[in-house]
């Protein structure tokens, strides 16, 4: 219908005002998401020595890179842990070897050398390190990015580092899965089963280790998947090799005293480097870390290599499908040790023939004793063979059957 001059106009919709209010009240719903998130903290993203560090939470630790890496910078440690899961489980804090210093276990499951590389970069640049003891081992010796989660945003990388962190946490906080874990953490539905590892300084807690253990259905269960895990690793790769060496460079440059050890995983993950063919890169390896600590060591650097795998009276324990028990004395599975082996350990490196252990487990590595020390390594794997059929025959069975389907 034609309007007339004396008909009036229709009312338009004050359709700024609509797109005003929703802006508006879009603002308040995401301003008051990233308050929730950021007060209630359920990953401890930018948590130190605070009340919510001690509440249990559930087993897996999700975000512990972000974690880690502000703890770090807020505690500014003396002596600092590196390395992946097997040093952030078997690595105690609470040692007489660094008593009336402050320690702090920045090892990261999942992480490669580059990320552990990554980590102690972070820590010497919030931090005066006078120590760092590194956790290493040849098939997670690459420079691939592994599954720790360090993103390059979270470690320091110039001034203002917490300015530029709060503001990292409060864009991480406008997400769907933190919101969810805020609102279950307040309901009390989060999961309380075990302590952070803030709370051991960085170190995991063993209930968390436990109960993750039961969900994998125990120690016997948990051998073949980490045998084949071990197997499968990248490394040791060149690359990283170079890069190791700089980084090294750089501590010993800043003062820092370098305590560097092969983590002493069970005698079969070794072995499944034998059987998988990587048995000369591994002794490559060692003739190369050897010679990268001499040289360091000429140029005046504190710094020594030890070595805690192999087949000594910790390492060759009977596995839960030989000795018939649903659990293993000195090891989680395979893969990883416990805290008690991990004071075995420092005490080695500190105490000498002195330490609470025994007198097979580790050495100090040198190139001069390298070529004999590798030769006795050869005649234990052979007589590990002989004397340990069951275990060898499992291996073999591990290794040769087909992996699972994921």
């Amino acid at each position: 219908m034609m309007r007339t001059p004396d008909t009036p106009a229709p009312q338009q919709a004050d359709w700024r005002g609509y797109v005003g209010l929703f802006c508006g009240v879009s603002a308040v719903a995401v301003a008051a998401v990233a308050c929730l998130n950021y007060t209630v903290d359920p990953y401890l993203t930018h948590q130190w020595d605070t009340p919510q560090v001690q509440k249990l939470r559930p087993t897996r630790e999700k975000l512990a890179a972000w974690s880690k890496t502000y703890a770090v910078a807020r505690l500014k440690p003396a002596v600092v842990y590196i390395g992946n899961s097997r040093t952030e489980l078997g690595l105690p804090t609470a040692t007489a070897s660094f008593a009336g210093r402050s320690v702090f276990n920045s090892a990261l499951s999942g992480a490669s050398l580059g990320e552990a590389i990554a980590m102690v970069r972070h820590a010497a640049a919030v931090s005066r390190l006078d120590t760092v003891i590194w956790g290493i081992d040849a098939p997670s010796f690459s420079l691939v990015t592994g599954s720790a989660g360090l993103e390059p945003e979270l470690t320091a990388g110039g001034p203002f580092f917490f300015f530029r962190r709060a503001l990292l946490n409060i864009k991480r906080g406008l997400t769907v899965d933190m919101t969810r874990d805020s609102l279950r953490l307040l309901n009390g539905s989060f999961g309380a089963v075990c302590r952070s590892s803030l709370a051991f300084y960085g170190q995991r807690d063993d209930g968390c280790i436990a109960t993750g253990m039961a969900g994998w259905g125990g120690t016997t269960a948990a051998m073949a998947p980490r045998l084949r895990e071990f197997r499968a690793g990248d490394g040791p790769t060149g690359a990283a090799m170079f890069a190791f060496d700089v980084s090294i460079g750089e501590l010993c440059q800043a003062g820092t005293r370098l305590r560097l050890y092969i983590n002493p995983t069970h005698a079969l993950t070794l072995d499944a480097l034998y059987w998988a063919g990587k048995w000369p890169a591994m002794e490559a390896w060692q003739h190369g870390l050897a010679a990268l600590v001499e040289r360091r060591r000429r140029d005046g650097c504190d710094l020594r290599l030890y070595d805690f795998s192999g087949f000594n009276s910790i390492t060759t324990e009977p596995i839960p499908q030989v000795s018939g028990l649903r659990e293993m004395q000195h090891y989680w599975e395979a893969s990883h040790y416990r805290a008690h082996v991990g004071r075995m350990v420092l005490g080695r490196i500190y105490e000498g023939a002195n330490a609470d252990a025994p007198a097979d487990f580790g050495v100090e590595l040198g190139s001069a004793m390298l070529p004999a020390h590798l030769a006795q390594l050869r005649a234990q794997r052979e007589r590990y063979h002989r004397e340990h059929a069951e275990e060898t025959a499992f291996l073999k069975a591990v290794l040769a059957a087909p992996a699972p389907r994921l």
